[in-house]
């Protein structure tokens, strides 16, 4: 008679043979297994903080260039129109310095 067993008899035979140190085993893969993927996870996570901070700090240079800019550009709207406030100040000053010429 040919002696064939089938993988599930061949599991059963093993955990009944090997009952303990395969379920300690189990516990210690599993064990490592879950340590590993948190492991990863807390490393996968860490690489994320740092590239967000890497973007954040890029974002915050490019808005303090814009912010200068936008000051430098008021400023000189600012300028632009104090000069031109002068000009007409000094035109009216002069135009009733001269008073009436009729």
């Amino acid at each position: 008679m040919d002696d064939q067993t089938t993988l599930a008899d061949a599991v059963a035979r093993a955990f009944r043979d090997h009952g303990i140190t395969a379920a300690l085993t189990a516990l210690i893969g599993g064990t490592m297994a879950l340590i590993a993927a948190i492991t990863r996870k807390a490393f996968t996570n860490e690489a994320l903080l740092d590239r967000l901070d890497r973007e954040l700090i890029a974002d915050r240079d490019r808005i303090d260039r814009q912010r200068s800019e936008d000051r430098k550009v008021d400023g000189d709207r600012l300028d632009r129109i104090e000069t031109d406030i002068r000009s007409m100040r000094d035109m009216l000053f002069d135009a009733f310095q001269r008073g009436r010429s009729d």
